[in-house]
């Protein structure tokens, strides 16, 4: 398609980010993320051919960072081809991947020549801790990846759910692991997502605490922002060290008000914000004979006109923050 007019809300926040699950698919059951084995039905998730097209109507649109997430991504049969063809139609997006990081490391040599960045979701460097979190014993498979992809020199950072009384005693050793690698590691802050069965009060480890904590343990030096390699994460130099620390504080400093992303869940359902249940539903839309790409970004438009200020609808709630469940939004 032809450049277009870029997708602008109503509060004048330009979209230049598009957020696509390709499956709810995992092979892990972290425990606050599914509380159950259902699934997205075969049927009602959207083909990869599907997905090409959404993508490449949004980047007509502006979008110039695309991160593919799940579930896991990698455990959909044919998502390395998926990303060679989105590669070679789209040269110059960001292209970006979400993953556990289990079956990444035949595949490091693919995302290097893909130019592709990869966050590996780890919330702990501790074998028996992982597999209570997530169900699975497979530590040493997303360690494993994690070297395969520095040794490749693909772009990876570590996202890391801030759990306290989880994995507060492990701050020492991720920063260590951001001290000597060339990674960045990042602590979210927990949000009680859909009925998971984790959250409570005592669980939520604020970003302030946090800092507080990891500046005892290290010179950190504030870093100016970056919001194309960073998006809205805090990052912080370690002194001596090769890589970064982060904070992401959907929470207790919000972000909304410079948000620019959509998001697509894997049967197609599209939320212009992670605290506002609203879906449209593009499904439809992709596989009706008469219906062009020219409807698919007229809905595009219409959607991200009432894209809210997601903090606005936080302060209305009490517990989840989405009705949802994380791997059923796409994590």
């Amino acid at each position: 398609m032809v450049s277009l007019s870029p997708l602008v809300d109503a509060h004048g926040r330009e979209v230049r980010y598009l957020r696509l699950s390709v499956t709810d698919r995992c092979n892990l059951r972290c425990v606050y993320c599914r509380v159950d084995n259902s699934f997205i039905p075969h049927d009602n998730v959207l083909r990869y051919e599907e997905m090409e097209r959404i993508v490449a109507v949004a980047v007509a649109a502006g979008v110039r960072k695309v991160r593919l997430t799940g579930g896991e991504p990698f455990v959909r049969k044919g998502f390395p081809e998926f990303l060679q063809r989105l590669r070679a139609s789209h040269p110059d997006v960001d292209l970006r991947i979400t993953s556990n990081g289990i079956m990444l490391a035949p595949h490091a040599a693919l995302l290097r020549e893909l130019d592709a960045r990869v966050n590996l979701s780890l919330d702990t460097l501790r074998s028996d801790r992982f597999e209570r979190i997530t169900g699975r014993d497979f530590l040493p498979r997303v360690l494993a990846g994690m070297d395969a992809l520095l040794a490749a020199g693909v772009s990876l950072k570590i996202n890391a759910v801030a759990l306290r009384g989880v994995n507060d005693d492990e701050l020492p050793d991720f920063l260590n692991l951001a001290r000597t690698r060339p990674l960045d590691v990042r602590f979210i802050e927990f949000m009680p997502m859909g009925d998971s069965t984790l959250w409570n009060t005592e669980h939520y480890w604020p970003a302030t605490d946090i800092l507080r904590a990891a500046g005892e343990l290290h010179d950190l030096t504030p870093l100016p922002p970056n919001a194309d390699t960073d998006g809205p994460a805090r990052m912080y130099a370690l002194a001596g060290g090769i890589g970064r620390f982060g904070l992401i504080t959907p929470l207790s400093n919000h972000f909304c008000a410079t948000c620019n992303r959509l998001r697509v869940t894997s049967d197609g359902r599209l939320r212009t914000c992670l605290f506002d249940d609203r879906e449209y539903r593009l499904a439809p839309i992709l596989r009706h004979p008469r219906l062009d790409d020219e409807t698919l970004l007229r809905v595009l438009r219409r959607a991200t006109l009432r894209k809210p200020i997601g903090a606005h609808l936080l302060e209305k709630r009490r517990g989840a923050v989405a009705r949802k469940t994380m791997t059923a939004i796409g994590g």
